[in-house]
């Protein structure tokens, strides 16, 4: 082989290995802009679930540290006693009130006393309520008066379950919700004057598929009604301080109504006597009253059904003549 094949040989292998050299170059600077690349990515993402860990882990311990709040002045069945009917403000619409029935309206067999006397135990009503509930309202209207008559004279104990039931009702402001709250607001800084602002709330009741009263409405409206610690009762329903009270409450309702025959809330409202759902005409007091007396018999015969037993006389010995 002459020098000039050796020599083109030569210079072309030489070639080749610049290329290859150059690739390799190429290929390393290619392999760490990938890796950059990589690790980037890899440290965005590590630093994104931290800052959703950070975000997630303090919401929890917001929530964990923020208190249940639950309502005062409960009674066991889980409703709000109306202590006193002094000072209720609420004035009957008189297209809806209906009349006390008169003797001349009475059946041909009356019964010799159409309310509840307080000689055997009491008669307990509980009423499941939502403020936006047109048939909780026409209740209330029909039946506000012989209720105090009641209370007054012993004869019966009423308490009030405020639920939500109509929440979606309200144009997205939840005023069933929030009017509920309000209520146990009430009940809780001022329960005297629970009965007046349940009273209050059902007279001025809003249209369904309303916005229904702002927050400061019924701080105003439960003001009017004479509260005490006005500003305390203020500061709670624009809180929300028993919104979520409301809300386990009236799933609990909807799950089973206790001391009932298998009783769960449907719908408003919804009045229990003596663990017995009221199914008549909501405007008829006269019906209503019926009810009740019936109610109040069957406790008071129920009472009577073992009657105590009287000692036996013990005979004595006849005298030994």
């Amino acid at each position: 082989m002459s020098t000039d094949d050796t020599t083109n040989a030569t210079t072309s292998s030489d070639r080749r290995d610049a290329v290859r050299e150059k690739a390799q170059q190429v290929r390393v600077r290619q392999s760490r802009a990938k890796w950059a690349r990589r690790s980037a990515i890899g440290v965005t993402l590590v630093a994104a679930v931290a800052a959703v860990a950070v975000v997630v882990t303090w919401t929890v311990s917001t929530t964990a540290g923020r208190p249940q709040l639950t309502p005062a002045n409960l009674s066991h069945e889980g409703g709000f006693p109306v202590t006193s009917i002094t000072g209720s403000t609420g004035t009957l619409d008189a297209s809806l009130a209906t009349p006390s029935p008169t003797p001349a309206d009475a059946t041909a067999t009356p019964a010799p006393d159409a309310t509840p006397t307080a000689t055997a135990a009491a008669v307990e009503i509980d009423v499941y309520v939502d403020y936006l509930s047109p048939g909780a309202r026409e209740w209330q209207v029909a039946n506000s008066d012989q209720l105090s008559s009641w209370l007054s004279q012993g004869a019966a104990t009423l308490s009030y379950h405020p639920v939500s039931m109509l929440t979606a009702k309200s144009n997205g402001t939840k005023y069933s919700l929030r009017a509920a709250g309000a209520a146990a607001c009430v009940a809780t800084h001022s329960p005297d004057l629970f009965f007046p602002f349940n009273q209050e709330l059902l007279m001025r009741q809003p249209a369904i598929d309303s916005d229904g009263f702002s927050d400061e409405e019924l701080a105003d409206i439960a003001q009017a009604t004479g509260v005490t610690e006005p500003k305390r009762i203020r500061a709670c329903i624009e809180d929300g301080s028993f919104i979520s009270w409301v809300k386990e409450s009236t799933e609990s309702a909807v799950s089973g109504i206790p001391d009932t025959n298998g009783l769960a809330l449907t719908g408003t409202p919804m009045i229990v006597v003596n663990g017995e759902a009221y199914v008549g005409e909501l405007t008829d007091p006269a019906e209503f009253s019926q009810f009740v007396l019936t109610s109040s018999s069957g406790a008071f015969y129920r009472a009577q059904a073992t009657p105590t037993p009287t000692a036996t006389p013990v005979p004595t010995a006849s005298p030994t003549p």
